[in-house]
């Protein structure tokens, strides 16, 4: 046998001399060499040194090794760990080393355990045993997942980083899911504390067909917990003070730990004021006093309280309050009817919007407060059985009807700004909370308002005079038009019966035509009196003129015209006709008699009257003919 097969040979001895566990061959006891009487001839080349063949003590050496397959997994000894490796002894003729990341899941990993390993190579390059614990614990893994999901197996595993919702385990191998829920019975505030730390679990849910695997750490704790449950539960009485901490603050309320069971603090129950979010009043992990209202033992449901243990607000409200004291308070809520106000914790008062302003007109009680505001309001109502306050702010001004008879005497003439319209009049506000009517009859002297839109708009400012005051009801009766004198006295002159005047037609209707004959004054055409002297019907905007036929002060009316303006001047001017052609046939006659009369006279001087006569027959005779002829001109 070579040097280097000796050599090879007390190495492997002497390891595994050192490991008991494993088994090897017995080690060659030392004798003492006479290296004078030695034969080295005979070593070096390996001639029956021993007594037996090279070949027959490899074999035999072979026999103390064992047998490795590669692919295979087998159990070995840590007989050595470092930093960074491993080593591992399966009985082979080298030792392997694996990297100590393969055992992350593992910390408390020691020299001589035994760990489950897979052969990946007898000899590598340096014929070194290549061997891998993570393929091992792979092949391996998923029997023994559902095996601990059967038997409700307590697991270790090594937990690798945060994802979505939880936690990724290592267990076995295997990539497994820790939901965050499933990491303690306390909610969880920081998962990062909890990334690289090894941790005992229960296999709680196991997807085979996805190879998903849920684990639980909550599990175990929830074992322990649920006896000491039961204990708490049994000794639970209503009425009972305890000393809780605050484990979770929810929208709804508070769960509060009492020493292994929860209980649950509804956010009603937290104060005796309103509260918006329990987050005002306690914080997480803060020791308090409750009280415990109800439970429900089967259920394990604990109900708390933490308000009962102060004496309610309205007990300890002042005694000497009264209605019409004034208070100040803050806005908790808003609705569109009104206000709560918070005048002590737990003691509201309502401020309905109607007390809100000493106007009539009912808005959004958000348009004079806000929630947050501090406020100042009189008591309206106090029943301290019932808990019941209203209050309102309006009291703290004047009433503004007080003295109203003195400050708007009948007469007198203001702004005021319209509000509404109705189909009879305008409602209009003078000052906050004093609010009148004009009647539409009241808004024009001469025009005919049909509706108050086609006279103002809503929010625009008009003039009015107090016409009448009733201090009872809260009524103004206002007028428009009483702001100027009565135009009728003066139209009655100018608009005489049978007085013609120029007027625009405004308006049309069936019955006939609207005009204004001037800037303050309407009459009204009836429509067989429109046609115009070329027999057509005038149109919205024609100028005409107009005849007066009837003029009705009392009814503040005009009857007008425009048929008579050109039909009686026809009349007039073939009665003058008439008249003048009765005339010249009065005269013709005249004449003629004249020189029958005359006709027996020969004399000179008698045939020299003839001819006289004559020429003046004959120039009325020419004129009539002129003028004959001028009028058929004219018609045609």
């Amino acid at each position: 046998m070579s040097n280097a097969l000796i050599a090879k040979t007390n190495n492997m001895t002497t390891n595994n001399e050192n490991q008991p566990e494993t088994k090897a061959a017995e080690p060659v006891a030392a004798a003492p060499v006479n290296l004078d009487t030695f034969d080295w001839e005979a070593y070096e080349h390996d001639s029956n040194l021993y007594g037996e063949s090279k070949e027959e003590i490899a074999a035999k050496y072979d026999q103390t090794l064992s047998n490795v397959q590669v692919g295979e997994v087998v159990e070995g000894t840590v007989i050595g760990l470092t930093k960074r490796e491993v080593v591992v002894n399966i009985g082979y003729k080298s030792e392997g080393i694996i990297p100590i990341s393969e055992f992350r899941y593992n910390p408390e990993l020691a020299v001589g355990e035994k760990v489950e390993v897979y052969v990946e190579s007898a000899e590598d390059k340096k014929g070194q045993l290549v061997l891998s614990h993570k393929k091992a614990r792979q092949l391996r893994s998923w029997d023994r997942v559902n095996e601990a999901l059967e038997k409700d197996e307590v697991i270790k595993g090594y937990i690798k980083c945060r994802t979505k919702g939880g936690m990724i385990v290592d267990v076995f191998g295997i990539e497994a899911f820790l939901p965050g829920s499933q990491i303690d019975v306390k909610p969880i505030r920081d998962y990062d504390v909890y990334v690289d730390k090894t941790m005992e679990f229960k296999v709680v849910k196991i997807n085979q067909e996805f190879r998903n695997v849920v684990v639980s750490h909550k599990a175990l704790i929830e074992a322990e917990l649920e006896a000491q449950k039961q204990v708490i539960m049994s000794k639970l009485e209503k009425g009972q003070i305890l000393e809780g901490t605050v484990k979770n603050i929810t929208s709804y309320g508070v769960f509060v730990d009492l020493g292994g069971v929860d209980g649950l603090i509804h956010i009603t129950d937290l104060s005796w004021g309103r509260v918006n979010h329990p987050e005002e009043i306690v914080a997480l992990d803060q020791k308090i006093n409750v009280v415990i209202l109800d439970f429900d033992e089967a259920k394990k449901r604990i109900a708390l309280g933490l308000k009962q243990l102060t004496p309610h607000p309205w007990e300890a409200l002042d005694q000497t309050l009264k209605v019409g004291d004034k208070v100040k308070g803050r806005v908790v809520v808003m609705a569109d009817y009104g206000a709560f106000v918070e005048i002590a914790p737990g003691v509201e008062g309502l401020i309905h919007v109607s007390e809100m302003s000493w106007s009539q007109h009912l808005r959004s009680a958000q348009e004079f407060m806000k929630v947050g505001d501090e406020v100042e309001a009189v008591i309206l109502t106090l029943d301290r059985e019932e808990r019941k306050m209203s209050l309102g702010i309006k009291q703290l001004t004047p009433d503004p009807w007080e003295n109203i008879e003195v400050k708007y005497p009948v007469g007198t003439k203001t702004t005021a700004k319209v509000r509404n319209f109705t189909n009879f009049g305008v409602f209009v506000e003078i000052e906050e909370g004093i609010d009148g009517l004009i009647h539409i009859s009241d808004l024009s002297w001469t025009k005919k308002v049909k509706h108050p839109g086609e006279f103002t708009s809503v929010g625009a400012d008009i003039e009015v005079v107090v016409l009448e005051i009733d201090k009872e009801n809260r009524r103004l009766s206002l007028g428009h038009k009483q702001l100027e004198e009565n135009p009728w006295n003066e139209f009655e002159n100018q608009y005489s019966v049978d007085s013609i005047h120029e007027g625009t037609i405004t308006e049309m209707t069936d019955k006939g035509a609207v005009v204004a004959l001037g800037e303050n004054v309407e009459g009204f055409c009836p429509a067989r009196q429109l046609t115009k002297e070329d027999g057509t019907t005038p149109k919205v905007g024609d100028k005409l003129d107009f005849k007066v036929l009837e003029f009705s002060k009392a009814t503040k009316r005009i009857t007008l015209s425009h048929l008579r303006t050109y039909e009686e001047a026809k009349r007039a001017e073939v009665a003058a006709e008439k008249a003048e052609k009765r005339a010249a046939a009065d005269a013709t006659k005249s004449t003629v008699k004249k020189i029958n009369a005359s006709v027996e006279k020969t004399t000179l001087g008698d045939i020299a009257g003839l001819a006289a006569l004559k020429s003046a027959m004959e120039a009325a005779e020419a004129k009539n003919a002129k003028k004959a002829a001028k009028e058929e001109k004219a018609e045609e």
